[in-house]
């Protein structure tokens, strides 16, 4: 039966900077709002302590993490069928095969562990195998599966009892023959003769199947009883008992228990299609996160996947954008970066404006839409443009830009002076952090041509505070490069109150880059100081793809 839906993930790029996850929330909750969608605000890495900051100081929770939206088998409409007792009868196992329409049955314990499969298979080779009659015995057939399979009435005995001595023998025959045949503990089937079944009970048989719903005459009961042999009758016909009676094995002993294929809601759906490919199987156990069995999946299944659907904001590249968005639905992308290299498989809601943060389009899109800003939102969009206009002094800023912050300001009810400060001191902060979790701050990767590049940038109030920073930064970059499979690796550290940034960098081209790009040499130290610039996206990204292209 088909799931609910999943819910729209919003998300911004890895790395995630206060406008990206800020604008992620704010235009979540504008899509739940004025649309149809069930939306929901995610971040793909982990948060910096500026946008802790701000979403700490607005009571905001913050978004779920993200990484990868691969699809899942949790994705797809598998089957959410139950398990089943091993003790279940072949003939049960059957009729429920058939009446859910699927060939393979999972076996649960109590507590919902697998314990084995069952396919139709199975029960095609158990009911061929004819010969083997003391399968009742072997597989400690219960008395109830044999009363179920027979629509059989217990006459005398116990009907919690459980077959585990003696073949099953057909006392069609003589009482002579009988008396031949049938040895001590076997499983005699019978008709309605009394001496037949006086002569199974003087041999001790361990239970009688009196066929064809003949009455068990008092006389027989009674030496049955006394002597512990137990007797059952039958409305079918020998010939048909004869037929039915193996399948009243459980199932546990036809069961495949070792080296089974099954996977978790969280294994991706390529691997499944991998597994798949290589088998006969038509279907698959499930377990939950927890180890427990939870439903069938099979190859149609799969192809029927429901994609994951997505809104990505503050990014439209294919580096920056969470693992697996190439296997999702992409429904919009708002944006103010340049055009990248994100391509999408149909036509998307495309939003690109020329402004210096996302926050500032989804103001616009709120009043478009004719929809107020509540306070807490209102917070958030004005720390992303603020963050992300270093409080206006990027070149990125535009007029727009803080016109909308001075007027979400008023709505969120903070002073933007003393708020900006606020915030940037609490992004700089530096005690106990590793190079890797500054580094990781804000980071980004770029293509130019064939060259993989990466830019990371932080922003600080205090000279002070900038230079630890690169002092904790500059041992780390070759490792950063190699982690990020870069060519080449910049670390922009920008310097707010002045205005400039020092780079420090490494790799293949990037010492010629920067020299061609800005026209600049480096230090003693090996850094370079650029005086103007504090944007990646207008300054510095420009300037390294044009000195790129002319490698």
């Amino acid at each position: 039966m088909p799931k609910e839906a999943h819910k729209v993930v919003v998300i911004g790029h890895r790395n995630p900077d206060t406008d990206s996850i800020c604008s992620a929330i704010a235009y979540a909750e504008l899509k739940n709002r004025t649309s149809t969608l069930v939306c929901e605000p995610r971040r793909a890495g982990k948060m910096n302590q500026e946008t802790e900051f701000v979403l700490k100081k607005f009571g905001v929770t913050p978004p779920r993490m993200c990484t990868d939206v691969n699809p899942k088998i949790r994705d797809v409409d598998y089957r959410e069928m139950p398990g089943i007792p091993g003790s279940t009868s072949l003939r049960r196992a059957w009729k429920i095969m058939r009446d859910q329409q699927i060939d393979t049955l999972s076996i649960t314990s109590a507590d919902n562990e697998l314990e084995g499969i069952i396919t139709v298979k199975d029960l095609a080779t158990a009911n061929m195998d004819v010969f083997d009659t003391a399968v009742l015995a072997k597989s400690r057939t219960s008395y109830k599966n044999i009363l179920e399979t027979l629509n059989g009435t217990m006459v005398v005995g116990n009907a919690d009892a459980v077959c585990t001595t003696g073949h099953i023998k057909i006392g069609t025959a003589t009482p002579e023959m009988l008396e031949s045949s049938v040895e001590k503990g076997d499983i005699v089937i019978l008709s309605n003769r009394y001496e037949s079944q006086l002569c199974a009970i003087e041999k001790e048989a361990s239970l009688l199947i009196i066929c064809n719903g003949a009455k068990v005459g008092r006389t027989i009961q009674r030496i049955a009883d006394e002597t512990g042999v137990a007797i059952m009758t039958t409305p079918v016909d020998t010939y048909a008992a004869g037929k039915l009676i193996s399948q009243c094995a459980p199932i546990s002993y036809y069961m495949t228990r070792d080296n089974i294929l099954k996977f978790t809601l969280v294994t991706p759906v390529a691997d499944v299609l991998r597994v798949m490919a290589k088998v006969r199987h038509r279907y698959f156990p499930i377990l939950d996160e927890e180890g427990k069995y939870c439903g069938m999946v099979s190859r149609r299944n799969v192809i029927a996947l429901r994609k994951r659907r997505i809104i990505l904001v503050d990014h439209n590249e294919a580096t920056q954008a969470v693992e697996g968005f190439d296997q999702a639905e992409i429904l919009e992308i708002i944006d103010h970066h340049r055009i990248g290299s994100l391509e999408t498989s149909g036509p998307v809601y495309f939003r690109n404006q020329p402004v210096g943060c996302t926050a500032t389009i989804i103001t616009q899109m709120y009043d478009e839409n004719g929809v107020d800003i509540p306070p807490q939102i209102a917070g958030l969009l004005l720390a992303a443009i603020l963050s992300d206009t270093l409080a206006f002094r990027s070149p990125t800023c535009t007029p727009v830009d803080e016109n909308t912050a001075k007027r979400l300001a008023k709505i969120a009810g903070v002073d933007i002076e003393e708020f900006s400060t606020e915030m940037f001191e609490a992004g700089e902060k530096l005690d106990g952090k590793t190079p890797e979790e500054v580094f990781l701050q804000d980071f980004k990767v770029f293509m130019c041509g064939d060259i993989r590049f990466g830019v990371a940038q932080g922003s600080y109030m205090t000279r002070k505070n900038l230079q630890a920073a690169q002092a904790l930064l500059q041992p780390y970059l070759e490792e950063a490069r190699n982690k990020q499979n870069v060519e080449d690796l910049y670390m922009l550290l920008t310097d707010v109150p002045k205005e400039e940034s020092v780079v420090i960098c490494t790799g293949r081209y990037a010492a010629e880059v920067l020299s061609n790009g800005f026209e600049s040499r480096p230090a003693a130290d090996g850094s370079w100081t650029l005086p103007g610039v504090v944007s990646r996206k207008k300054q510095f990204i420009p300037a390294l793809m044009s000195a790129y292209q002319e490698l």
